[in-house]
């Protein structure tokens, strides 16, 4: 096969088609933590010390990848003691994603037990150096700078409600077949970590002074849905060329669009993208117009609108400071082919 025929070739151009079509866009600061580099450093020592199971080749990219950044740009407000256990989460993310391509229900069921155990702490040994031992830190830090203990509960919850995404957006994979609009939103609300990150934000600030009169109304547990709806279909923006060179990941809001209405994939990407927008300005009007909080609006005002910050620190990764979204650039888990991580 010549270069010009190879999937990689193909990928490249689909990426070079990508950048002159409509994309997604806010409204919404764009900032950077100042310790990003600091944290980018010890997120380099996490794959060098705990990753080991991966090839040199794929903690390379992951290095290269910089995804420590999403939560530094997600989150510019916090301290690196708060960033530590969001950015550890994040590179997870990736490698769990990863690992649910290649692995068969029994090993997800059995991967999601111990997952679970880690971060509820009811495996509270800490593991030999491994991916399992950055769960198990996850929880420590979050605990040591001081996130409460109802809050860490509902931030695990989202986690564990991700990876159940996972398997769920598996099953639609291995059919080949996209699932209808509806059953695609619930699962890729989920599974983009959108709502993870929402859950994760009551530590930055003063936000854990909040009431859960005011984290949990309706109004704030909307934004949180909307962060994962956003994140999910801008994320979907920004790898549909990957998707469509390797062919078969049906869980992607274009080809959703394409193959329910039965669209050309121009045609599907102007329609997703006014479906993204549809949700960002219900965002935009939640955030303007937050019902009374008495003595917590100011606090809750100032919530909302780092929930924009929020996701525009997410896109810009994507699209600024992320080298994962190029061609050739994805870690193909050839690590995960037989189900071990650790």
């Amino acid at each position: 096969m010549t270069v010009e025929g190879s999937g990689l070739a193909k990928e490249a151009r689909l990426y070079e088609k990508s950048l002159k079509a409509p994309r997604p866009q806010y409204p919404f600061p764009d900032l950077v933590n100042p310790f990003s580099e600091a944290l980018f450093l010890e997120y380099c020592q996490w794959i060098d010390e705990d990753y080991h199971f991966e090839t040199q080749s794929v903690q390379d990219r992951h290095k290269r990848h910089r995804l420590c950044d999403i939560a530094s740009r997600a989150f510019p407000w916090m301290t690196i003691e708060q960033l530590r256990p969001i950015a550890r989460f994040t590179l997870l993310l990736a490698i769990i994603g990863d690992f649910m391509d290649t692995s068969s229900q029994e090993e997800i069921e059995a991967a999601t037990q111990t997952v679970s155990a880690l971060f509820t702490g009811l495996e509270d040994v800490e593991p030999p150096p491994s991916f399992y031992r950055q769960m198990y830190l996850i929880r420590q830090e979050a605990i040591t700078c001081g996130m409460p203990a109802h809050m860490y509960e509902e931030f695990i919850s989202s986690i564990l409600d991700l990876i159940t995404g996972y398997g769920e957006e598996k099953e639609h994979i291995a059919k080949s077949t996209p699932p209808s609009m509806e059953v695609y939103r619930d699962i890729r609300r989920q599974t983009s970590g959108g709502i993870c990150y929402a859950r994760y934000m009551c530590m930055q600030k003063n936000y854990c002074d909040l009431p859960d009169s005011v984290l949990h109304h309706p109004t704030i547990l909307r934004t949180h849905n909307l962060l994962g709806t956003l994140i999910g279909y801008h994320s979907d923006f920004i790898s549909l060329p990957k998707e469509l060179a390797r062919g078969g990941d049906v869980m992607n809001l274009v080809t959703v669009v394409q193959n329910e209405s039965q669209l050309s994939l121009e045609e599907a990407r102007a329609r997703a993208l006014e479906i993204h927008n549809e949700s960002l300005d219900e965002l935009i009007r939640l955030q303007n117009t937050l019902p009374d909080f008495g003595e917590w609006q100011n606090i809750a005002r100032e919530y909302a609108d780092d929930m924009g910050v929020l996701v525009q620190g997410i896109y810009s990764w994507h699209i600024q400071s992320s080298s994962r979204y190029v061609a050739g650039a994805h870690a193909e888990p050839e690590h995960l082919a037989d189900g071990q991580v650790d």
